[in-house]
């Protein structure tokens, strides 16, 4: 039953995608949607208004409409629906490269051989450990101990020539994409990763676009969450390569 009450709403026109928004709404009321910051539904949305302070574009403000009642029953089976459950420790399969499997380049020489890539002299591949996707990695994964972490968006690896050799090397990579990626399950992957797990260094690899930009944010909000005090470099990639 819908009543008045005071609700969120993001103009549109104004919105850049940026997704600053969506980690400060703790009830996960807020997606990226075609490129857009959206409401998910008025039940999700308390009105209290967390996320004004975050959009660089003034595209969010409280209104007074009828809308659905806030129900935190709601919120809560959202949130669970969002979380994505992994096996912390999945049968490993001789040689084998499932998507979710968690590996470290530690095989034996016979499998080494036979999976050993062609490459041109002077090239190396500084990867330690697979999986590399943020939500695939689960945060018992035993490559987080005590780990340097290279939290990456997806488009870096592509526009810059010198990935592997100027930010990959002696780094564990997590990479994504904050802009169609669920914002609010990357914080909850990230809050248990700083509590279960001594995290000496993080760097934040970004491209130079507005959507980009919530990648810093989610790691400093599941940080605190998490209570974990980690050093945090953030590093801006242009379109064509070059390290702003």
């Amino acid at each position: 039953m819908k009543h008045l009450r005071t609700i969120v709403h993001i103009d549109e026109e104004k919105c850049d995608g940026c997704g600053l928004c969506i980690p400060s709404c703790s009830e996960g009321a807020i997606r990226l949607l075609e490129g857009k910051a959206r409401l998910v539904g008025d039940r999700y949305c308390d009105g209290l208004g967390a996320c004004l302070g975050e959009c660089p574009q003034g595209a969010i403000y409280l209104i007074e409409r009828e809308a659905e009642e806030f129900d935190e029953k709601a919120v809560e089976a959202l949130r669970k629906a969002r979380m994505f459950s992994i096996d912390p420790s999945p049968e490993l399969m001789a040689c084998g490269c499932p998507s979710s499997q968690i590996t470290t380049f530690d095989v034996p020489d016979s499998c080494r051989a036979a999976n050993e890539p062609v490459r041109q002299e002077g090239e190396a591949s500084e990867l330690t450990h697979w999986p590399v996707k943020i939500r695939l990695i689960p945060p018992t994964a035993p490559f987080l101990k005590d780990a340097d972490l290279l939290v990456a968006a997806d488009c870096t690896a592509c526009a810059s020539p010198g990935f592997h050799r100027e930010f990959l090397k002696g780094k564990i990579l997590l990479s994504g994409c904050p802009k169609f990626d669920d914002a609010e399950a990357y914080v909850e992957r990230f809050t248990d990763i700083f509590r279960g797990n001594h995290i000496n260094s993080v760097t934040v690899l970004i491209m130079d676009v507005p959507c980009c930009q919530g990648l810093p944010r989610i790691l400093w909000t599941a940080m605190e969450r998490a209570g974990a005090a980690v050093p945090l470099e953030t590093i801006v990639i242009g379109r064509q390569g070059e390290r702003l």
